[in-house]
């Protein structure tokens, strides 16, 4: 049995990628993209038709080149979606813009209105097939609290580097979240010097301490580790509720032999001794704790700005179609 198929026995393995053919490659559960991955899939000829389909689209809802262009982004991320949940079982995620991390009122906004062209696209019971996904700023934990209470509109937090953030998280009661493994180890590989084993590995370490935090505590959001940069990474993470990998590193999973063996459980989880942090309704605590941790805070604005560059970029594209178009 191959390595993926061992980890599918412990951890549900989910698609980083906007790629069709990588996903039905790989037989994930569930599937997630971001604008990076919505930006290089949209260069392959293949997903033309999907360009064109999000273009007329927009054309058809208004005159103005700038609406125009938020409705073809948003048409062409759930076209991407739309195709994506015709071959998985599961859920896809789809992000949101980047520009509305500090938002709380637009990302809700965004949030409905995907869900809503989801639902024009003929997607079947849209709230429960979707994941919306947010930035885990404290913007984008309050607006996750109020899409999951109020318009069960289930969340995937995205850029989670820190353990208030998944506290917070946690006490919003959002459905998942995505720490990223991978660019945690970047920020100490660079800050430190230092190499780093799998198991020494600091995004690993941050994962596992989440996992335990959330198990010990019965919090039901999903831990989805993500951004991976080898498969001793995602070895050490056996047992953790999901795993999101990209389509290089599942080839690699796929062709070894190794055998895996869970390192995660929710028996070791609740047997330790871990002491409770709460931030709910105090954003204060939340703000200075996640200034402590120079990672977290700078990993965080990081990713928000790479996200909100790739999505400018979609844009753009989308921008020269349109003005040749009309």
């Amino acid at each position: 049995m191959s390595a993926l198929e061992q980890l599918k026995n412990y951890t549900t393995v989910v698609a980083d990628t906007g790629d069709f053919e990588a996903i039905g490659q790989y037989k994930p559960q569930d599937a997630t993209t971001n604008p990076s991955l919505m930006l290089q899939a949209s260069q392959k000829p293949q997903y033309a038709h999907l360009i064109d389909n999000a273009i007329e689209y927009a054309k058809a809802k208004s005159n103005d080149l700038e609406e125009q262009i938020t409705w073809a982004a948003d048409k062409l991320i759930v076209n991407f979606g739309t195709e994506i949940l015709k071959i998985i079982p599961g859920r896809v995620s789809t992000e949101v813009n980047a520009k509305y991390s500090f938002d709380k009122e637009a990302t809700i906004a965004k949030a409905i209105r995907l869900i809503k062209l989801y639902e024009e696209a003929g997607v079947e019971n849209a709230k429960e097939r979707v994941l919306i996904k947010i930035a885990s700023t404290w913007e984008g934990i309050q607006a996750a609290q109020i899409l999951e209470s109020e318009y069960k509109i289930h969340c995937n937090l995205t850029l989670l580097f820190g353990f208030p953030q998944a506290v917070a998280c946690a006490e919003a009661k959002v459905t998942l979240i995505s720490p990223f493994v991978g660019r945690i180890l970047d920020w100490y590989k660079k800050n430190t010097g230092n190499t780093y084993e799998s198991a020494q590995d600091p995004g690993v370490l941050s994962v596992q301490k989440i996992y335990n935090y959330y198990k010990k505590y019965d919090y039901n959001t999903i831990v989805m580790g993500a951004s991976f940069r080898n498969t001793g990474e995602i070895e050490q993470l056996v047992g953790v509720d999901f795993l999101t990998i990209s389509p290089a590193l599942l080839s690699q999973l796929q062709e070894a032999t190794n055998t895996l063996e869970p390192k995660l459980t929710v028996e070791k989880a609740k047997a330790m001794d871990i002491p409770k942090v709460s931030y709910l309704n105090d954003e204060k605590a939340f703000r200075w704790d996640m200034n402590q941790d120079a990672m977290a805070t700078e990993k965080l604005s990081e990713g928000i700005r790479k996200f909100g560059i790739d999505q400018c970029k979609l844009e753009d594209m989308l921008r020269e179609r349109l003005t040749a178009s009309a």
